[in-house]
C-alpha cells in the first residue's frame, strides 16, 4: 500500500483485492485523515419526498471541501442519532450494532458505543450514527462471527467502510467492482460485511463501522487541487464534509 499526499492532513491510494464469486477483482480507495489538521461537518438535505434515501450527493459537497462522503444510514432521513453545532437534533436509533461516529470539542474522531450515546452530546460537536459495527478494539464482534445472529454474513455488495487508527487518525475505504474492465464500477458487487471487517482491520483499524453502501455509496477526493469522484447512482440523507483546518 503507498499512500499519496492529497492535500493539508490527507492521503489517499488505492488497492487491487480478489475475492470469490462477484468479488473476484475489487478496487479500494483508501483515504486516511489527520483530524488535528481537518474541521468536519454534516450535511442534512431537505426531507425526501419519495419517502426513502435523500436528497444529498457529492455534487452538493461546498467548493473548499477537500473531501465529501456519505455517512450514516437512512429512512426519509439520517437514521438515529444526529448532532450537529453541538445540538442534539435526534436521539439514538437501536440495535446491537449502532454505535456512533463523534467528532468532539477537541477535534478528535471517535466511535463510541450505542449505550454511551445519550450521555456524549456535550462533548459532541457533530456525531451520527450508523451500522453494522465491523470491529470493536481491533475484535470481531460476535454478530459477525456466527450465522444466525440478525447479520446476513454472505451477502455481497459494494461497501464503504470508516475507521479509527491507534494514533487517532481516521481510515475511509470504499470498495469498487472492477469486472469488465471497471466500466461498470457502480454495480453493487463485492465484499461480505466480514470481509470488509477483516480489511479495515488489516489496514490498521482498531474500531470500524460501515456506512450506507450499494448504490448510495459515494466519494469526493481533492487530490493537489484536482476532484476525484466515485459517484453513487443516488442521493443520500446524510453528508460527511471534511475541510482544512483554519489557524
Amino acid at each position: 500500500m503507498t499512500w499519496r499526499p492529497a492535500s493539508p492532513g490527507v492521503e489517499w491510494g488505492e488497492i487491487t483485492l480478489a475475492g470469490t464469486g462477484t468479488a473476484w477483482r475489487i478496487r479500494v480507495i483508501l483515504v486516511r485523515l489527520d483530524p488535528s489538521r481537518l474541521a468536519f461537518e454534516l450535511a442534512v438535505p431537505a426531507r425526501s419526498t419519495q419517502g426513502f434515501a435523500g436528497r444529498w450527493t457529492i455534487q452538493d459537497a461546498p467548493r473548499d471541501a477537500v473531501l465529501a462522503l456519505n455517512a450514516g444510514q437512512f429512512k426519509a432521513g439520517p437514521w438515529g442519532w444526529l448532532v450537529r453545532n453541538g445540538i442534539a437534533e435526534q436521539p439514538p436509533g437501536t440495535g446491537p450494532l449502532a454505535p456512533g461516529v463523534l467528532v468532539d470539542t477537541a477535534g478528535r474522531v471517535r466511535i463510541v458505543t450505542i449505550d454511551s450515546l445519550p450521555f456524549l452530546v456535550g462533548e459532541a460537536r457533530i456525531g451520527f450514527q450508523s451500522y453494522p459495527d465491523l470491529l470493536r478494539k481491533g475484535r470481531l464482534p460476535f454478530q459477525l462471527r456466527f450465522e444466525g445472529q440478525g447479520v446476513d454474513l454472505t451477502h455481497r455488495d459494494a461497501r464503504l467502510g470508516l475507521g479509527t487508527l491507534a494514533d487517532g487518525r481516521v481510515l475511509i475505504a470504499m470498495t469498487r467492482w472492477q469486472g469488465l474492465g471497471g466500466v461498470l464500477e457502480v454495480v453493487p458487487f463485492g465484499f461480505t460485511t466480514p470481509e470488509m471487517a477483516a480489511m479495515m482491520g488489516a489496514l490498521g483499524s482498531r474500531d470500524a463501522i460501515l456506512m450506507d453502501g450499494g448504490i448510495s455509496s459515494q466519494l469526493l477526493l481533492v487530490d493537489q487541487g484536482t476532484q476525484r469522484r466515485w459517484p453513487g447512482l443516488r442521493g443520500v440523507a446524510l453528508g460527511l464534509i471534511v475541510r482544512t483546518a483554519r489557524p
